[in-house]
């Protein structure tokens, strides 16, 4: 039976090793369902994709197999034991070159039933290891579909080692699995396969692993009744592929997608976001106002902060709850059926134009949810170069946290037109990302190569509701465990900056909020910003507070011009929000009445500029603090140029 356990914010769940209890590794290579299978037997939420690289860290979890408790690791996926990836570099480590007694005391290995022989080949250099090994075989399913059918008996035979066929989105053959580890665990011994081929003869191993994986599966392998009668037609698979592998047709599908996302994002959030808003500005404001007015607590300084800071902060980001499940949901449904792996597919040949192998277009696709784990994901590209340059692209992309910005300023001054102004702004990203990534291309790595990029594409698949529903959950919470933390402590600072006088003679927490210490500050970075066409000093100190968490943004906003946070309204009611008309007349002020161009430079410095200071932490930690600094820098002067330009050229033609 599973545990259940407290999550991390940026990834999937995991837990402290029990003292004393034997350890199961879990390896397989990328995309044959091994962390959902791990999912499935800890009851934990790491996070699953349709690519390599999803599994960066290693993961580890409890699992009750027969009446013992045992330690599950889940290791990074790789194809064989020789590592061309930091990731792929861990799982030998743990392997094959740690000592004796510290590594797993049994191995799962997850195989596809559709292509076996691809998976087997890491079985084949795992037998050759003095561990016991139990295969779970995969996609089960899906092979029967395509005619195609494994005989895990007589495949268990020709290999050596149990092998039981399992269905881990629908949480099929886990009991059975279970019986296989403990007997596994029990007997501790596994006869290692034997091999002819000399120690040091590379080439000979591998053909000597390739022959014993064809003599293992000829007799497991199966063919359905009339599958084989005339010519193979065409899965269903291949035939959609044909559209969006298409060179032309691809990229078109794929912004097609992403624009019908956040379109939907925009539109089914609101009456959501409307509800919650209600409640917290009615019912639970007015319970506090009156909970400390029986308390006898009137200072103005304790209820501004409980009401308009804790309580007002909380709620802004319960509201943004709705808009954020939404989008989790439906990018969890695309990577499900299997479409974001054609995704990297596609963005293959833009990556190599920058010298980039097309892997690297997976820790990008990963920093629109969040930058942070998108970091770390570069660990699954094998050139030390290749990481750096990945890991000062990844602050280019969009995160979610930007998203709730774009949604509030879209609907202030583009109502009409608020969900393709948002596709606009992901749009802007991917090619910054790229002329980004073309420029340093060219100047800081001119002799860096490129490779393409080799990868298992999964059949198309009907999302799992289960999986879906625990996906996106784990990445609400991780959101909403973030962005909590770092909303309530920026609300309390902003709070108390505008609480102390800077100028005038004003009692403490009787400030207005053009005196204050906090628009001391702003009014020294304002005229920096001037020449973009937003000056102002309210202006400035949102970008201060977003340059600690983008989430803070809007909040900042509200705090400022002492209104509500508009952040739960749809786009239409924010357009119309007290704050929204206070925004309206700052940027018209600000940009001398040029108002559309000076938002869209605000868009688009938002957008390139640092998104937090938990990006900072996780790039110092990949690529180190001087390459970290350099990518601040880097980050900060194409936000001020590009939007200097947007602002300069539109108020000529706008």
């Amino acid at each position: 039976m599973p545990e259940t356990v407290q999550s991390s914010c940026h990834g999937g769940g995991s837990v402290a090793p029990t003292a004393g209890a034997a350890t199961v590794a879990f390896i397989g290579c990328p995309n044959v369902g091994k962390t959902t299978l791990f999912n499935a037997v800890t009851g934990l939420r790491r996070s699953v994709g349709n690519w390599p690289g999803t599994t960066v860290e290693t993961g580890r979890g409890r699992w009750h197999v027969g009446d013992e408790r045992v330690d599950v690791i889940d290791l990074p996926g790789t194809y064989s034991l020789d590592p061309q990836s930091p990731d792929e570099a861990l799982t030998r480590s743990i392997l094959v070159d740690a000592p004796a007694a510290e590594r797993p005391a049994a191995v799962v290995i997850a195989a596809d039933a559709v292509d076996p022989a691809c998976s087997l080949y890491l079985c084949a250099q795992v037998r050759e290891l003095d561990l016991p090994v139990v295969v779970a075989l995969t996609m089960n399913d899906v092979a029967a579909r395509r005619g195609a059918a494994v005989d895990a008996e007589a495949l268990a035979a020709g290999l050596g080692c149990p092998v039981v066929a399992v269905d881990p989105r629908r949480e099929t053959g886990v009991e059975e699995l279970a019986a296989a580890v403990a007997d596994a665990l029990r007997s501790r011994t596994m006869a290692p396969r034997p091999t002819d081929a000399p120690a040091d003869d590379e080439l000979a191993a591998m053909d000597d692993r390739f022959a014993w994986i064809e003599a293992a599966l000829g007799p497991a392998l199966a063919t359905s009744p009339g599958a084989a009668d005339g010519p193979a037609r065409p899965s269903a698979s291949e035939r959609i592929d044909r559209i969006v592998l298409h060179p032309i047709a691809g990229p078109l599908v794929f912004l097609a997608a992403m624009w019908a996302v956040f379109q939907l994002t925009t539109i089914v959030a609101a009456p959501l976001q409307d509800g919650l808003d209600a409640l917290f500005s009615g019912p639970v404001t007015d319970a506090g106002a009156a909970l400390l007015a029986a308390l006898g607590i009137d200072h103005p300084l304790v209820t501004g902060l409980v009401l308009n800071g804790l309580v007002a902060g909380v709620g802004m980001l319960l509201t943004f709850a709705p808009l954020m499940a939404i989008m989790f949901a439906l990018l969890a449904a695309l990577e499900d059926s299997g479409y974001m792996a054609r995704a990297a597919v596609v963005a293959d040949r833009a990556m190599r134009a920058l010298g980039l192998p097309g892997r690297a277009f997976l820790p990008l696709i990963v920093g629109f949810g969040c930058n942070v784990p998108a970091i770390s994901a570069t660990r699954v590209l094998s050139d030390t170069r290749q990481r750096i340059l990945t890991a000062l692209l990844v602050p280019f992309t969009s995160c979610s946290a930007r998203l709730t910005v774009y949604v509030m300023l879209a609907g202030t001054f583009f109502p009409e037109h608020a969900g393709t102004v948002v596709f606009a702004m992901y749009v802007i990203s991917i090619l910054l990302v790229i002329a980004t990534g073309f420029a340093l291309r060219r100047t800081l790595w001119r002799t860096m190569g490129s490779a393409p990029l080799v990868m298992d594409l999964p059949a198309y698949q009907v999302p799992s509701p289960r999986i879906l529903a625990a996906g996106t959950w784990v990445r609400l919470r991780g959101f909403l465990q973030t962005a909590g933390g770092v909303i309530v402590a920026t609300v309390i600072v902003v709070f108390a900056l505008q609480s102390i006088p800077a100028t005038g003679d004003h009692a403490l927490g009787e400030v207005p909020p053009e005196d204050s210490l906090y628009a001391a500050g702003a009014q020294a970075v304002a005229p920096v910003l001037a020449p973009a066409g937003f000056g102002d000093w309210r202006t400035a100190g949102t970008l201060v507070t977003g340059f600690v968490a983008k989430e803070a943004v809007i909040s900042s906003w509200a705090q400022t011009y002492a209104l509500e946070d508009p952040s739960s309204l749809d786009a239409r009611e924010q357009g119309s929000s007290p704050l929204a008309v206070q925004l309206r007349a700052t940027f018209a002020d600000s940009s001398g009445g040029h108002t559309g161009p000076a938002v869209w430079a605000f868009l688009v410095f938002l957008l390139a500029y640092t998104p937090c200071v938990a990006t900072l932490a996780a790039q110092r930690r990949e690529i180190g603090l001087r390459w970290t600094v350099f990518g601040v820098a880097m980050q900060l002067c194409i936000a001020w140029t590009l939007a200097v330009a947007v602002f300069q050229i539109g108020r000529l033609i706008w």
